[in-house]
């Protein structure tokens, strides 16, 4: 009974070392892998473009305690970006000259509401989750991110806006999957 459980740890054990290995190839290959709901789920490419209206980008949050609570709670992974987070993806909705209100209906983005994007007062655990508000004209180097695809993502609803610097690559989609159902923040 023991010999089955090694060789299962032994075959778990190769199969993860593998997978991060992969992972660190095709991020120096310039590829993202994404397994989060906010965006499909795939394999992204990181391409030589401007940042604009429906982009995909990657970015290091900035160091607040948003983000700090982010990681405590399991929202995002930690990782190398300054503060020890780990880089997110989200979809640009809004970009310098851009009208945007944050309040409890949603988001309106040139007076248009954004679908998917009402914020949620607590998570799946009963953790209440932070309420940004604003309204304001973006500036020259402020983005909206958020997701187009799951309403329950952590994103400009919870953070606000990203400053251009923050940042760190447009990326665009090479093979995804839908995996997406309905559920709650962890």
């Amino acid at each position: 009974m023991k010999k089955p459980l090694k060789i299962l740890a032994i075959g778990v054990l190769a199969i993860s070392i593998s997978l991060f290995v992969l992972s660190i190839m095709l991020r120096i290959g310039g590829f993202y892998i994404n397994t989060t709901p906010s965006l499909p789920v795939g394999l992204y490419r990181i391409v030589d473009e401007p940042v604009s209206k429906g982009a995909y980008v990657a970015f290091c949050p900035p160091q607040s305690d948003v983000f700090d609570w982010a990681v405590a709670r399991g929202y995002i992974n930690p990782g190398d970006c300054p503060g020890g987070y780990g880089q997110l993806l989200k979809c640009v909705h809004a970009v310098a000259g851009d009208t945007v209100l944050i309040d409890e209906a949603g988001i309106t983005v040139n007076g248009q509401w954004l679908p998917n994007s009402i914020p949620i007062r607590a998570d799946a655990y009963g953790a209440v989750l932070p309420q940004y508000r604003f309204n304001a004209v973006l500036g020259e180097s402020e983005y909206l991110l958020l997701s187009d695809l799951n309403p329950h993502s952590f994103d400009a609803r919870y953070f606000g806006v990203i400053n251009h610097a923050q940042i760190v690559h447009v990326v665009r989609p090479v093979v995804t999957f839908n995996f997406q159902k309905e559920e709650l923040l962890p």
